[in-house]
């Protein structure tokens, strides 16, 4: 210990510990300036505006600024936008960033998603109305033809065609229902009648 003590004290070991210190601070002095060098430290690009842009469009600005991009699956149909227009960002406009930065797009699709037409057939209206409702469809109007049960759905037209349970059409799709006014269909009744 006494020899441990004294050899702390040496000139030998000062010197050492004097040129360690300095190889230490050069060392951090240098990684330093590498690193404002390398990440642009002070140097920001302003983000644009690229909303309603169209994807097109978007690679040129995005390009022009010094950035790059990613345009990310396509969220839900906005019909206040341009089909394959920009629909969000990430970051949003008006953020700083370093150049080079990487922007997260969300594009609009070309339309709405196609969804599956419920089984409707032999339920009420009011309950195929919040059937289709659940689904994205919407009633656009009923018509009602001589069935016995009143209020009962019998048929389903889209756009003057018939449809049935299962095909598939846009969200947001216009329904007529066909339903039942609670009178006996006159074929019923001859054949009742003759019997």
């Amino acid at each position: 210990m006494k020899h441990f003590l004294s050899f702390l004290k040496s000139r030998v070991f000062l010197i050492q510990l004097g040129l360690a210190l300095v190889v230490l601070i050069l060392f951090v002095f240098l990684a330093l300036k590498w690193l404002k060098s390398s990440t642009n430290h002070g140097e920001f690009v302003e983000v644009p505006d690229f909303s309603k842009m169209s994807v097109m469009d978007m690679r040129k600005a995005v390009e022009n600024v010094g950035l790059r991009y990613q345009v990310l699956d396509s969220s839900n149909y906005n019909p206040d936008y341009p089909r394959f227009s920009i629909l969000d960002q990430n970051p949003p406009a008006g953020n700083k960033v370093k150049a080079n930065r990487k922007i997260y797009f969300t594009v609009n699709p070309s339309g709405y998603k196609k969804v599956t037409v419920p089984d409707i057939i032999q339920v009420t209206q009011r309950n195929a109305s919040s059937m289709l409702r659940a689904v994205g469809l919407d009633v656009q109007r009923v018509t009602y033809r001589d069935e016995l049960g009143k209020d009962m759905v019998y048929g389903m037209k889209y756009k003057g065609k018939y449809i049935k349970p299962g095909d598939k059409l846009p969200k947001t799709s216009k329904i007529e229902l066909i339903c039942g006014n609670g009178k006996i269909p006159g074929s019923a009744r001859v054949q009742a009648d003759s019997e």
